[in-house]
């Protein structure tokens, strides 16, 4: 079995988005031993394209949600139809045992994803962490630390709205 779970940017430009797809869906293919958990926040952006890859791929999809008031403050509009749908594919939710959703419950997915699995994927595009805390590269240093293997995934291409 192959458990992989995944950390990446939010804000991929729209020309990104199937640079990234693909990438995945490569790399998931290409990791798959027998039966496949992906484990995944589902957030807007790389999580959901690796949750995506790893329902294509015929596997099983595990959603790690930060709090109890995730879905109703956290996902926008042009998000919520996938996050719901995603969430209804999953074969897990677990939903971190914080009502608001902030820093702490945010750090609490993301050790949840990094306590589950065997090989962290990060959409990454190798920028040191932020000041805020608890970003793609927080999780990396976090996984580098632990020891678990990463897969960086970062194509030719790709880019960030923000940077």
């Amino acid at each position: 079995m192959t458990i992989l779970a995944v950390t990446g940017h939010m804000d991929l430009t729209d020309a990104s988005v199937p640079l990234v797809r693909a990438a995945l869906g490569q790399l998931v293919d290409e990791l798959a031993d027998g039966e496949l958990v992906g484990v995944s926040c589902i957030a807007a952006g790389s999580d959901s394209l690796f949750a995506e890859a790893v329902l294509d791929a015929g596997g099983r999809l595990v959603a790690v949600i930060p709090s109890r008031d995730y879905r109703e403050t956290k996902v926008k509009e042009p998000h919520a139809a996938r996050f719901d749908r995603l969430l209804a594919e999953a074969a897990e939710v677990v939903v971190m045992d914080h009502d608001t959703a902030g820093r702490e419950a945010y750090e609490a997915a993301n050790n949840e994803l990094l306590r589950r699995a065997d090989r962290l994927v990060a959409v990454w595009d190798g920028m040191p962490p932020g000041t805020k805390g608890g970003g793609t590269a927080d999780v990396v240093e976090d996984a580098r630390a632990l020891g678990l293997p990463i897969e960086v995934v970062w194509p030719a291409g790709a880019e960030r709205r923000n940077g």
